[in-house]
């Protein structure tokens, strides 16, 4: 049966702790789906656990990303490994709510181009995190919400869903960390395509040490805020579809 929902997860030395993370995915999704686990190198430490747990799991995939290091180009290839028409991206340290993966699904199934799983909504919550990341990200969902009327309070949040059609149209310019989220937003509307959020409750992670680098990859996120704000004409400097090219 060809699956409803890719769900996409970089993963980064996440060594055993991805076993209980992988037992919730599968626990909360009830439609047919596959899980792609996308890994940089052979050598990380998620690889044999990974490996264990599909022998017992079909629905599973672990993938080895070719086009570099970085959770971005992990990104790119997983999605373009995607056989499903919608497409889910998560992250492996258990933040995102899993039980919301069916609901972004169907809302993409519905008609809109990216779902979204919000913080900054009423009904939303973000626990723990570092205070300058949230406080940012906060400001620019919202004033980008406010102000540009994106669809979404939570443009930054990686937790979406997206048509995959829609990627395949519109590329994918990101080249690091996890701007993705709000490329594909931003684009979604200038393109004037519809955006829809549902409020989602963010936990911190408890086990291991986030890689999220604020310092370098704010002005990632910046280019991305002023294109959906329309003052910026320019898309990025290396667009692709999921697969590379």
């Amino acid at each position: 049966m060809k699956p409803r929902v890719s769900v996409v997860i970089p993963a980064y030395n996440e060594g055993a702790a991805v076993v209980p993370f992988l037992d919730r995915i599968f626990e909360a999704i009830t439609l047919p789906a596959e899980v792609l686990v996308v890994y940089d190198t052979v050598d990380d430490s998620t690889v044999p656990f990974l490996e264990s747990y599909a022998k017992r799991e079909p629905q599973l995939r672990p993938v080895l990303n070719t086009l570099g290091r970085g959770p971005a180009k992990a990104l790119r290839f997983g999605i373009g490994q995607a056989t499903a028409d919608v497409v889910v991206v998560t992250m492996a340290d258990g933040s995102d709510d899993p039980m919301q993966i069916d609901q972004l699904t169907r809302l993409v199934e519905r008609g809109v181009v990216v779902a979204c799983a919000s913080r900054y909504m009423r009904g939303g919550q973000q626990v723990g995190g570092p205070w300058i990341k949230g406080r940012v990200s906060r400001l620019a969902g919202v004033s980008l919400h406010l102000i540009a009327r994106v669809g979404t309070h939570d443009a930054t949040n990686s937790f979406k869903a997206y048509s995959r059609a829609f990627v395949e149209r519109v590329g994918i310019d990101s080249d690091a960390g996890f701007e993705l989220g709000i490329e594909l937003v931003a684009k979604a509307r200038r393109l004037g395509l519809p955006v829809a959020e549902l409020p989602t409750i963010w936990l911190d992670r408890t086990d291991g040490t986030s890689n999220f680098k604020v310092k370098a990859w704010i002005p990632r996120y910046l280019h991305w805020y002023l294109y959906a704000l329309g003052l910026s004409g320019r898309e990025g400097g290396g667009r692709g579809r999921g697969d590379g090219s």
